[in-house]
């Protein structure tokens, strides 16, 4: 297993991730968007979750491709940002074709960044403008850290981000990650600089630091933030033909890796999910142990993607929180 060109999701062929945000809100929206429909799943074991459209994601229901996928900051509000994605891609003619008009299907999640020092006193919702752009902005190429839907976002201890990595398998099947880290948990040990995910960091994607010689022991862990204010929300996806009911197997099995890099996580407190994606560029050459070393894969490019998105995040001023490159970089 190896980091694919860019480590970023969009290694994924067929795949662009667009970025938008509001300096003055502090947050911000990050829009999944593919080339063509991609099949969708979703997995959600978080106590908080904050979601559109995701019962449509499961197998046995009618929609079995989507055209975009939004994360967005901004609690509820922030869900609007699905609309401007869905205005957008109907201007552009995607979607199903219903009655002669386009209508796109976006599920979406959000983080909650409304108590992360930033102005939301605004007179209309700034959400539908900001999926809209994030929408125009989507390339190859994206910014991690304080960028897009982790602009706004924080953790435990240090700033929280947005996050991405990829890795490319030995039957040639390409699998990445996008992630906003917004946890209630830590993902460094302690106050220190080491991340709980190095033992799948691949290079120095993030410090290259390895693990503490000790780790803390057990103590009495008392919840940061406030019910419904923490979430992780992720997407993971593969080049692979997937069918819906093994990209939810996926999107379930890159759940260990948020467990392994945020601690703790799945918490009543957080929203935590992860979207799956598989565009199907590729076949699977056996059936049976392809499914398995994807899954295995998606976990652990997500414990990457959740390090690299606080590992990049940048200081800026009105911070409430450090950002890790402040202290240890």
């Amino acid at each position: 297993m190896r980091a694919g060109p860019r480590n970023l999701i969009t290694d994924v062929s067929g795949l662009r991730v667009g970025n938008a945000q509001d300096e003055r809100v502090r947050t911000g929206v990050s829009v999944l968007l593919g080339e063509r429909a991609f099949t969708a799943a979703v997995s959600v074991m978080g106590g908080a979750p904050g979601t559109r459209e995701t019962d449509l994601l499961a197998p046995d229901k009618i929609v079995q491709e989507v055209e975009a996928i939004c994360l967005a900051g901004g609690s509820v509000y922030g869900l609007d940002a699905c609309g401007g994605v869905v205005d957008g891609l109907r201007r552009m003619g995607r979607g199903y074709a219903v009655h002669g008009l386009h209508v796109p299907v976006v599920p979406g999640a959000i983080i909650f960044d409304l108590a992360n020092g930033g102005d939301k006193g605004w007179d209309a919702s700034p959400y539908p403008a900001l999926g809209r752009a994030a929408l125009e902005a989507a390339g190859p190429e994206f910014a991690l850290g304080t960028a897009g839907a982790g602009y706004g976002a924080t953790t435990a201890n240090w700033k929280g981000g947005l996050g991405s990595a990829s890795a490319v398998l030995d039957s040639g099947i390409t699998v990445g990650a996008l992630v906003v880290v917004n946890a209630l948990g830590s993902v460094t040990v302690g106050d220190g600089p080491q991340f709980w995910a190095a033992p799948w960091e691949l290079g120095a994607e993030f410090g290259g630091l390895g693990l503490p010689a000790a780790f803390p022991g057990d103590r009495d862990l008392r919840p940061g933030k406030q019910l419904g204010e923490a979430t992780t929300i992720a997407i993971v996806a593969t080049d692979a033909a997937l069918t819906q009911a093994q990209a939810q197997r996926m999107a379930t099995a890159a759940q260990d890796g948020m467990a392994r890099a945020i601690v703790p996580s799945h918490t009543p407190f957080d929203g935590d999910l992860v979207f799956a994606v598989a565009t199907g560029d590729r076949a699977m050459l056996d059936p049976v142990a392809d499914p398995f070393i994807i899954g295995h894969a998606a976990a652990c490019v997500l414990a990457r993607a959740i390090a690299r998105g606080v590992h990049a995040a940048r200081a800026m001023p009105g911070d409430l929180q450090p950002a890790w490159s402040s202290r240890h970089g």
